[in-house]
């Protein structure tokens, strides 16, 4: 943090300049919570330390009005050095030309060597590279060890096995098999299921139509309607969101549940690491899986006047004792290759994760956040619908049309202005 001088003289300050701090380097958080801080506050420390001329000022914007509030700093003037930003704004700031690409400064980094492929693909766009993220958000499958054991199934590998070990355990008095999210938050879901049984997760063909509603996503659709309507998910988790299924899952209402690792977080507190594992999600007919990613990082603003400064901040941050420091924190999965060989990290729990992303039939899905409507169709467009279709009343085919309609008109308003 920024330190502030006081009780001293003017004569004495000149006579001691050079003791002090002489670049000062802006650093905006932007998803912000006490404790995501508190480790941040102490990677900064230990750089200040390291770097006596040069202090770090944190900002932290309430993640709720964060997308506001920098592009009100960046639009007045006010801008950043170092940034974290998060996946979906990143073709916003880089394809804009506002970063600086870190590519010639992460090829001289003595870590740079250790990035993951998958770390250095998700911060490139356009071949440059503009962050370096710090974490993924990575969908895999937790399962309960007494419910399959109880229901006589072993951990799922594919969809098949995955509807067929749900149906055994819904077959325990008070059980289901899936902890399905079917209210807020659910995109995720009918996106990972529908691209498993096409066998793609390419939202668009070459000719800018929708691929939700190819004869394979409506299949994935259907698996997810079945898995409600045949009773293999709970009745009332039509409604469910990440609470929900997170406590249907540490509760043992439900034996399987496909999260990120923050929700190892809340289960790992409830639940005896021996009870519980993750594993990769279930691959479909095309021996492939496709579970969706999140991320952030650290970017530098191309205005910065302390380019060097701010990538010896970056690279502080990014370094594999401080990245590791801060995923086991923050429940994200680390981004330097051979981060799964701390003892942390090898264990049940995070062994679906890393799986996923060394195993070539696995392929990570980003969502397609570049759509101006992206976010009310997954908010509001997937909730209503697919509740409806859940309870009933629409089918499988209605729900897929209705989706890849809005998609691809929105891709095609997205082209234009390309």
């Amino acid at each position: 943090m920024k330190k502030f001088l006081t009780g001293i003289t003017t004569a004495a300050m000149l006579m001691g300049s050079a003791a002090y701090a002489e670049t000062t380097l802006k650093l905006v958080e932007v998803i912000t919570s006490p404790e995501r801080t508190k480790v941040l506050q102490g990677i900064v420390d230990g750089f200040e330390a390291a770097n006596p001329d040069v202090s770090v000022e944190i900002i932290s914007l309430p993640w709720g009005q964060a997308f506001e509030k920098l592009a009100t700093m960046v639009a007045g003037g006010d801008i950043p050095d170092v940034v974290e930003m998060p996946d979906t704004w990143q073709a916003l700031y880089a394809g804009s030309g506002q970063l600086a690409s870190l590519t010639d400064h992460v090829a001289g980094w003595e870590h740079g060597a250790t990035l993951t492929d998958k770390t250095v693909a998700m911060g490139s766009q356009s071949g440059d590279l503009y962050m370096i993220p710090y974490g993924f958000y990575l969908r895999a499958m937790f399962y309960n060890k007494k419910l399959l054991a109880e229901a006589g199934v072993e951990p799922p590998e594919t969809m098949a096995e995955f509807m067929a070990a749900s149906a055994a355990v819904s077959e325990l008095d008070g059980k289901s098999g899936y902890c399905l999210r079917g209210g807020p938050g659910g995109t995720n879901g009918w996106v990972m299921m529908a691209a498993a049984m096409n066998g793609t997760n390419e939202f668009f063909t070459e000719d800018g139509k929708s691929r939700m509603n190819e004869p394979g996503s409506v299949e994935g659709i259907q698996f997810l309607l079945d898995m409600y309507q045949k009773g293999y998910a709970p009745k009332d988790s039509v409604s469910w969101g990440f609470n929900e299924i997170v406590a249907g899952f540490y509760s043992g209402t439900c034996a399987f549940l496909d999260q990120d690792p923050d929700a190892l977080i809340a289960i790992s507190e409830r639940m005896p690491a021996e009870d519980f594992a993750v594993i990769p999600m279930p691959v479909g007919p095309s021996g492939k899986a496709f579970p969706t990613i999140g991320f952030a990082g650290w970017s530098i603003f191309n205005a910065t006047e302390h380019e060097e400064e701010a990538f010896d901040l970056v690279a502080a941050l990014s370094a594999p004792e401080a990245n590791g420091t801060w995923a086991k924190r923050v429940g994200v999965i680390p981004v330097h290759k051979g981060a799964d060989q701390d003892p942390y990290f090898q264990t049940e729990q995070y062994a679906g994760w890393f799986k996923e992303l060394n195993g070539a039939q696995y392929e990570p899905t980003s969502m397609p956040t570049y759509l101006e409507k992206w976010g009310y169709f997954g908010s509001t467009v997937v909730l209503e619908t697919s509740q409806e279709a859940l309870l009933g009343q629409r089918s499988a085919q209605d729900l897929a049309d209705e989706w890849a309609d809005l998609l691809t008109a929105e891709y095609a308003k997205w082209q234009a202005k390309q």
